[in-house]
């Protein structure tokens, strides 16, 4: 699973790796918490051919989705994960997954190693501390006022090597190379994207012990992700 990532990457980091044609600057945060407004690569549309896409933008959407049914937009506090293997077959992300999936943009995240009633947070990246983009869905609530909110939930994966030890799940996380077939607006079949949906390779991350700090969202300086010391054990 996925409860809290990083990104401390330039925005004009974010727009080369990403292919944007510009991204405006932001403030690196090293402990985005669910319910937060996280940034969203996903396709820009020529109306009315809705399938066909013309490039890519960068939204900011709320982290927990509220399904374009729902009744009250609470739901989203319980909607930030969902798992891969099944979400085409669930009412809460089925259309989103035939039409609206996107790339969470982030650069690390954090999950925490349970043992008894402790927990042992640690922070996971790439080697080459590289940005990453997660797997993920997008949908937008009309409330009452006729104001539209647009929010989206992380996909999940089993855990690789790396991450086993410390939790069964972890996101799905999307090389470069499937960034334009997971985004192609004319794929509607989910069966198409779903094998992209798989563990990022162990060799290619890092994972260190990190300090209580993250555990609350309220904390948000690098010393987040500063190395500490192992305290389960």
């Amino acid at each position: 699973m996925c409860g809290r990532f990083t990104l401390r990457t330039s925005a004009r980091a974010v727009a080369q790796q990403f292919g944007l044609l510009g991204v405006e600057p932001f403030v690196a945060r090293f402990n985005i918490a669910p319910a937060q407004w996280v940034p969203v690569v996903r396709p820009v549309l020529r109306p009315p051919s809705p399938e066909t896409a013309v490039g890519r933008e960068l939204v900011w959407l709320r982290w927990g989705l509220v399904p374009g049914w729902a009744k009250d937009p609470a739901i989203g506090n319980r909607l930030v994960n969902a798992r891969a293997e099944t979400a085409s077959r669930l009412p809460a992300f089925r259309e989103a997954m035939r039409r609206r999936r996107c790339l969470v943009v982030a650069d690390g995240f954090y999950e925490w190693q349970r043992a008894g009633r402790k927990k042992q947070p640690y922070f996971i990246r790439l080697r080459d501390d590289r940005p990453l983009a997660f797997a993920a869905l997008w949908e937008a609530w009309e409330g009452p006022d006729h104001v539209t909110l647009e929010t989206c939930v992380l996909l999940t994966t089993d855990a690789n090597g790396l991450l086993r030890p410390i939790h069964d799940r972890m996101p799905v996380i999307l090389p470069e190379d499937a960034y334009a077939a997971w985004l192609d607006p004319a794929v509607e079949d989910p069966r198409q994207v779903e094998p992209l949906l798989t563990p990022y390779p162990s060799d290619q991350m890092a994972a260190h012990v990190v300090g209580s700090l993250v555990n609350d969202p309220s904390h948000e300086s690098p010393r987040c992700i500063e190395p500490g010391e192992k305290t389960l054990f």
